[in-house]
């Protein structure tokens, strides 16, 4: 099956986009983003998750935890296009909220293709959030040492790097069993876990360190790795997409500064070294959001090469991230490293996703493996 034009991005897909848009800047425009998230500049503050529960709420009523659940568990069963684009709104408003650990946790149950996996995916229908529990303390999701291990349905161990954690009510864990790796559905406030919040330098996220003990846990699947293989390609795109989103907000943010600050009795997009930049920043982003509804169309229409196109994305985006935030503190000359300047929320949360899931060096070895094989 060939790709559809356009990405297969049509008139449902703008809809959901362009709503999505309205209620992120009616909702939580980016001074009360501010106001929200960054309060207080003390380093020393404490780790408390900052976010809007009551706009979390709007966001299930309206469908969009359900755009991924399948038909047959209950949900919409819309295309990663469609999800694809959501996410990039959610990155240009750089809204907090458990909405893309809860998307990729959707990817995740999707795949694991049995009953017991279409009941969590009932509860995320029903409202529920939840968050992938997959990264050793050494930061890999890929290694047998998960750090969890599950025997007669209890977990015990500990996990690292976990999003959101504080947002959600579920947790997907992968753990180690006596027949391999699998997922298990994890309340948030079982008895035995414990939540230990992370520092992180992203305002707009929390992120933790779970520790199980004799943690009661229902197994959703006996085959982790051939889930991670199928889902992880979305789990990819979907951050590379909040990346897009972000870089459009610093682009249109920095680009409105350049028309109205003046320097030598001219506005800064009046000279070269402003201008140039600014329009290599919208080449990347174009290019990275390009390849992003490229990755996705791919996951809707030629899975077996989502995984080379997901790569692309993400590694393009990381790059694009990293230009694009350098030059939107930089072009905001004496106030662009200052708390008061909206711009570091984006910064920071553009740091936070360059790491999160393979930087971009880390995707371009794996695509050079996939592509050329590994070399010894």
């Amino acid at each position: 099956m060939t790709q559809p034009i356009n990405f297969g991005f049509g008139e449902e897909e703008t809809m959901l986009r362009d709503s999505a848009r309205r209620f992120f800047e009616d909702n939580l425009p980016t001074d009360k983003l501010h106001a929200l998230v960054g309060d207080d500049s003390d380093p020393h503050r404490g780790l408390e998750a900052k976010w809007e529960s009551g706009l979390w709420q709007q966001m299930v009523e309206l469908g969009w935890t359900m755009l991924a659940v399948p038909e047959s568990a209950g949900g919409m069963g819309m295309g990663a296009v469609a999800v694809a684009g959501l996410c990039e709104e959610a990155g240009r408003a750089a809204f907090p909220s458990p909405l893309l650990p809860t998307i990729n946790a959707t990817y995740l149950l999707a795949a694991c293709e049995n009953a017991a996996a279409n009941q969590a995916l009932e509860a995320i229908v029903g409202g529920a959030s939840a968050s992938p529990v997959l990264t050793n303390a050494a930061g890999s999701w890929e290694e047998a040492d998960t750090g969890v291990t599950a025997s007669a349905g209890k977990l015990n161990g500990q996990a690292a790097f976990v999003q959101d954690a504080q947002k959600v009510d579920h947790f997907l864990v992968k753990a180690e069993t006596a027949d391999g790796l699998g997922f298990y559905w994890v309340a948030a406030d079982a008895e035995g876990l414990t939540l230990n919040p992370d520092a992180i330098v992203d305002l707009t996220r929390d992120q933790a360190h779970l520790e199980f003990k004799d943690v009661a846990a229902e197994e959703v699947s006996g085959d982790a790795l051939a889930v991670l293989d199928k889902a992880m390609p979305a789990l990819w795109t979907m951050v590379a997409a909040d990346m897009v989103g972000s870089g459009e907000w610093q682009l249109q943010t920095t680009t409105e500064y350049a028309r109205t600050r003046k320097q030598f009795e001219r506005e800064l997009g009046f000279f070269q070294a402003v201008k140039h930049p600014l329009v290599n920043v919208m080449i990347e982003i174009d290019q990275s959001r390009s390849l992003v509804y490229n990755a996705a169309c791919a996951i809707d229409t030629e899975p077996e090469k989502a995984r080379q196109f997901a790569h692309m994305a993400k590694s393009s985006a990381s790059d694009m991230a990293a230009f694009a935030s350098s030059r939107s503190v930089q072009f905001h000359g004496g106030i662009g490293f200052t708390w008061e300047c909206f711009v570091h929320l984006y910064f920071k949360r553009q740091m936070h996703n360059q790491a999160l899931w393979g930087d971009a060096a880390w995707h371009r070895a794996r695509l050079a493996d996939l592509l050329m094989g590994e070399v010894a």
